[in-house]
C-alpha cells in the first residue's frame, strides 16, 4: 500500500470516528491545514486543527477518494464526497507529508457541485 493510500485511510477514520487520537495519528504537531487553497491563514498546529474538526457537514458523507499521484513528499488525491440531502463536492487535495507519514500540510481543492435545484 502507498503512503497516500495509508494516509488517507487514515484520514477517513478521524474523518468518521472523530476522535483526537485518530486525527493526531494523520497530522503532525505543527501541521497547516488549509480549508480552502484561498485562506489566508490555515489551521496551524494540531490544536488548532483539533478545534476546527469536524466542521458542520450534513449527516453520513458518501466518498469516492483515491490516490492520483505521488512521491515522497506529495500525495494528491481527488474524487467526490456526498452529504446525501445537502451538497456534492469534487475534491483535490495536497498532502505534504513529514518524514513520519503524517500530513505536514494539508490542502483542500473543493468544488460544490450544482444540485438539480440549482440548474432549473
Amino acid at each position: 500500500m502507498s503512503r497516500t493510500r495509508e494516509w488517507l485511510d487514515g484520514y477517513i477514520k478521524a474523518w468518521e470516528s472523530e476522535k483526537p487520537d485518530d486525527v493526531r495519528a494523520v497530522f503532525t504537531d505543527d501541521a497547516e491545514y488549509f480549508f480552502r487553497p484561498d485562506d489566508l491563514e490555515p489551521a496551524r498546529g494540531i490544536d488548532a486543527i483539533l478545534e476546527s474538526w469536524p466542521e458542520p457537514e450534513g449527516a453520513n458523507p458518501q466518498h469516492d477518494l483515491d490516490v492520483l499521484i505521488e512521491d515522497d513528499r506529495l500525495g494528491i488525491i481527488t474524487g467526490h464526497v456526498e452529504y446525501p440531502g445537502d451538497s456534492s463536492w469534487v475534491n483535490l487535495w495536497e498532502v505534504h507529508f513529514a518524514p513520519d507519514g503524517r500530513a505536514k500540510k494539508f490542502v483542500e481543492w473543493a468544488k460544490k457541485t450544482p444540485s438539480e435545484s440549482d440548474v432549473d
